[in-house]
């Protein structure tokens, strides 16, 4: 849900952003939401999907993101993209309170700064067809 919220609002205006996965938990994890506040971006409204939500769709483009994501996701009738940024899954961070919004932080700032630049090339794309 960090990366669908990033994405959402770096993007969201030329791309529709979806996030699912092949086991997911049910919920939005409340740190998730609560990190992403903090930078401004609201996705408390989000739901936990299965990506088999998807495989009737027309998609253009898979971004897997946590660390075995790339195996668990099957190809898409029709797709045309597939990139895979493994990111650590903060919700398997062991600690006290401090240091598991720590890790929540550092992998929300770091699929901040891949999805802005990955944003920013396909916006160019666009305007150069």
């Amino acid at each position: 849900h960090l990366a669908e919220g990033i994405l959402q609002a770096t993007a969201g205006e030329f791309l529709n952003v979806q996030s699912a996965g092949s086991n997911p938990i049910g919920y939005v994890h409340p740190r998730a939401i609560q990190v992403m506040q903090e930078i401004g971006i609201d996705i408390s409204n989000h739901r936990s999907k299965h990506l088999n939500e998807f495989l009737n769709q027309k998609i253009e483009t898979v971004i897997t993101v946590c660390d075995n994501a790339s195996e668990a996701c099957p190809l898409f009738p029709g797709q045309i993209n597939r990139h895979h940024w493994g990111f650590s899954d903060p919700a398997k961070t062991i600690g006290n309170e401090e240091e598991i919004l720590k890790v929540f932080r550092q992998v929300r700032d770091e699929i901040k700064k891949v999805f802005e630049v990955y944003a920013a090339g396909r916006r160019d794309s666009l305007k150069n067809h």
